[in-house]
């Protein structure tokens, strides 16, 4: 069934679901390509209930729920509900890494991404064309465990977004609308657990969401958007990087600053660890596509060991 044949289909029963299959023209791995928009396994925006990947979001037309299954061997079968029903079926070719270009990418540079490419050839960068989504997430997660961030967005979205339409297999709810983000009183976000910078870069950023997410979306590379969004208080480097990569699928973002990513990328591509610096250089080769390489680094399966214990993440909340 197409899109157009989509549209059509009556709306006479509310809870019936507008359907399509999608065919892609390139390996998929549904899994790590979709999942990697997931917030922690209790997100409340995405979950997997057996085969079936559910996720619900704000689209410009409206809450939407998008039940994903992969029914043979690049047959993908999607279901969804809500006012943002048809407009998340468009977007399901995006979602799934359709606008990802692997271009010239050489996996051969280097023994390990060679393997992983080999064994991973449906490793897709999805994106889900959604800027404040990516946005208030990425500004969440800044300078915190991903069990902090995982916890804050879980909770933020649960009280203060919409509960998803259709069928999913446990309550799901959409973020908030980016005036809805705006509005999420001071005690919410410390209930959250979330520190007071997150939470006003947040609502700052909120004030003028429609004008920077235009801004951002038309313009014209990786670096124009990193420009877009620097520019506003309380968002540098990572935030950015991580904003690019969920929001429009950028293959060469690199997420400078994280805690770990550096450590991983030296562990993986020099057997060290490395800084930044060093975590740049080593990306060079692959020149527009670094998030790719990272993805495969991922996929690979090869972690640094850890030396130490784990991070015991400060709980503010009692201040």
């Amino acid at each position: 069934m197409t899109i157009a044949e989509v549209r059509r289909e009556t709306r006479s029963d509310a809870a019936r679901p507008l359907e399509t299959e999608y065919r892609p023209r390139h390996p998929l791995d549904l899994g790590r390509t979709v999942l990697y928009q997931r917030h922690g396994r209790g997100d409340p925006t995405m979950q997997v209930s057996g085969a079936v990947i559910w996720r619900t979001s704000r689209t410009p037309a409206g809450t939407a729920t998008l039940a994903l299954r992969e029914v043979s061997p690049g047959v993908i079968r999607a279901a969804a509900w809500g006012a943002g029903a048809a407009w998340a079926l468009e977007q399901l070719p995006a979602l799934c890494g359709a606008e990802d270009d692997p271009g010239d990418f050489d996996a051969g540079r280097h023994p390990l991404i060679a393997a992983a490419h080999h064994r991973n050839p449906g490793v897709r960068i999805s994106r889900t064309d959604l800027f404040f989504d990516a946005l208030a997430s990425a500004i969440i997660e800044q300078k915190v465990t991903g069990m902090q961030a995982f916890a804050a967005w879980r909770s933020i979205v649960t009280w203060h977004g919409e509960r998803a339409p259709g069928p999913t297999p446990r309550p799901m709810y959409a973020p908030p609308s980016i005036e809805g983000w705006r509005l999420v009183p001071s005690w919410s976000w410390h209930r959250a657990g979330l520190e007071p910078p997150q939470a006003r870069t947040v609502v700052e950023a909120a004030r003028c969401g429609e004008v920077i997410g235009r801004t951002f979306l038309s313009a014209a590379d990786g670096e124009a958007r990193d420009r877009v969004l620097i520019s506003q208080r309380g968002i540098g480097p990572w935030t950015s990087a991580e904003t690019r990569i969920r929001a429009v699928g950028d293959a060469d973002a690199v997420s400078v600053g994280d805690f770990h990513l550096a450590h991983e990328v030296g562990y993986a591509l020099s057997g060290t660890r490395v800084d930044d610096d060093g975590m740049l250089e080593l990306l060079a080769p692959w020149a527009g596509q670094r998030q790719r390489v990272i993805r495969l680094i991922g996929a690979s399966g090869i972690r640094e060991p850890r030396r130490g214990p784990r991070l015991h993440p400060e709980d503010h909340r009692g201040r």
